[in-house]
């Protein structure tokens, strides 16, 4: 029986997931979990890249401690972030993270030089200010010869992938993130790359998913104690997530939901019109060629912010939480020192169940405020409604202004798409939350399918079982997801 061990890196956290095929159906067992978190390097908030790439060897070793050794291996992570590094593959700065707040002023940067209607029309991406070109823009302004030294850009799979093989390759899903990759012919816009003055020499071909990239260098088998072929999926984490949607027809629209809420459907060919520009709508490259159509809202970042405000955490170390201290003194009925699960906070939302006001979901502020409890009340008190003053109110706020903004995202989709939609399936960890679910389904008028909660660590799997023939096609796996 061939085992495969996906590797889920997400923004808060990361898992290693062992899977298999039993009797027609996939099996799962968690074998590793950790946090990823950020730190301030050089005045700008990064990801530890290396800490990362040892959670990464740890849990290959912790397949091996459990008796499961995987034939096959594939990394997924977030988008847009990079690592410039050298011809020996040494990084040459640090991974900035993508909130960090280098990227201010960037877009209209950009916009000066190539406009964006022009660069969607190339691309098809949103525009967002954390997308890799406005990073790319900040670090051309504040350190070029950090572009001059570097010889290739791997986004934070591939380096990942370069550590336990030693290859270097930039996968497509996660590059086309990037807003340099057209949308046409699914590889580098050498045209928009020219314009910005970036160096051509860093942005190497595009490998595919369901590519073997090889085995393990010597000194990760030395490491892990066994050898494995790293496959590469659908690299970024919401291409894999699309995967394992077990939509029973083309009238489902996908929610991936975690950090980010990720709302939109799956197409042949990119939809790169005025009125999806407009709309700020994107068409990220997905496995085979496949578009996904969506658009990014903030998503439980925001329920994640608040919690680990509540129980005391601040967000980056060293970030001043004065602003938070401020808004939560006014929250009545919050207990310093009680630690919050999102149980808890489920709860006290439902009992606030009759709390009206509500927030775009999508401004900005949200984006990484010093306090999200203060942004939140900010908003509503900006907009004469009641400001939150209890613990579920606050919750309650924020959950119902998600449903709200999933209800308007799908009523714009099936207006671009010239589609009627009758559901909605979630996948992801979002899934599991039953409340918003039913805000969800109230608000939308849609059916909601929950699940499956481990969708992106699915949708990396079956590449790796397609690619190792245990199903002939991404139709034969879904149907087993389904089973």
């Amino acid at each position: 029986m061939k085992k495969h061990l996906a590797i889920d890196i997400g923004a808060s956290s990361g898992r290693h997931i062992l899977g298999w095929v039993e009797n027609g159906k996939i099996q799962l067992k968690e074998i590793y979990r950790f946090e990823n978190s950020q730190v301030v390097r050089n005045g700008h908030d990064c990801w530890d890249i290396q800490s990362l790439a040892r959670h990464v060897l740890a849990g290959c070793k912790a397949a091996a401690d459990a008796g499961e050794i995987p034939e096959t291996i594939g990394i997924d992570t977030w988008g847009v972030d990079f690592v410039l590094v050298d011809n020996r593959g040494l990084p040459v700065g640090d991974a900035v993270a993508y909130r960090d707040k280098r990227t201010e002023g960037m877009p209209e940067y950009v916009d000066s030089v190539i406009p964006f209607e022009e660069l969607y029309a190339h691309c098809g991406i949103q525009k967002a200010i954390f997308n890799t070109i406005y990073q790319l823009a900040a670090l051309k302004k504040e350190h070029p010869e950090q572009l001059e030294k570097a010889e290739r850009l791997l986004m934070v799979p591939d380096y990942l992938n370069f550590v336990l093989t030693g290859k270097m390759a930039n996968e497509y899903t996660d590059a086309s993130t990037s807003s340099l990759v057209n949308a046409k012919t699914c590889d580098w816009d050498r045209e928009v790359i020219a314009k910005l003055g970036l160096p051509d020499k860093i942005f190497k071909p595009l490998t595919m998913p369901g590519t073997i990239l090889g085995g393990f260098t010597e000194a990760v088998k030395g490491v892990v104690g066994y050898d494995a072929k790293v496959v590469i999926p659908a690299c970024h984490d919401t291409g894999s997530a699309y995967l394992a949607v077990p939509a029973r027809d083309d009238k489902a629209i996908y929610l991936s939901s975690g950090t980010w809420s990720i709302i939109g459907v799956e197409n042949e060919a990119a939809i790169t019109t005025s009125e999806s520009c407009a709309a700020n709508f994107s068409n990220e490259g997905g496995a085979w060629r496949r578009f996904r159509f969506l658009k990014n809202i903030m998503g439980l970042w925001m329920m994640q912010s608040i919690r680990r405000e509540l129980n005391g955490v601040a967000y980056v170390e060293g970030k001043d939480g004065e602003a938070t201290a401020s808004a939560l003194a006014k929250i009545t009925d919050w207990e310093k020192g009680r630690k919050y699960s999102f149980a808890d906070l489920e709860k006290a939302a439902r009992a606030a169940g009759d709390f009206t006001s509500v927030v775009d979901a999508a401004d900005k502020r949200f984006f990484a405020p010093d306090s999200m409890t203060a942004a939140v009340c900010g908003a509503c008190a900006e907009s004469g409604q009641k400001v939150p003053a209890t613990v579920g109110e606050l919750v309650q706020c924020v959950y119902v202004s998600l449903a709200q903004s999933y209800a308007k995202e799908a009523k714009l989709l099936a207006s671009l798409t010239g589609k009627d939609y009758t559901t909605l399936n979630i996948v992801g960890g979002g899934s599991q939350d039953t409340y918003l679910n039913e805000l969800t389904a109230k608000a939308t008028g849609l059916e909601v399918v929950a699940g499956p909660t481990e969708g992106t660590a699915i949708g990396n799997m079956i590449v790796q079982m397609i690619a190792s023939g245990e199903f002939k096609d991404l139709a034969e796996a879904r149907r087993a997801i389904v089973r």
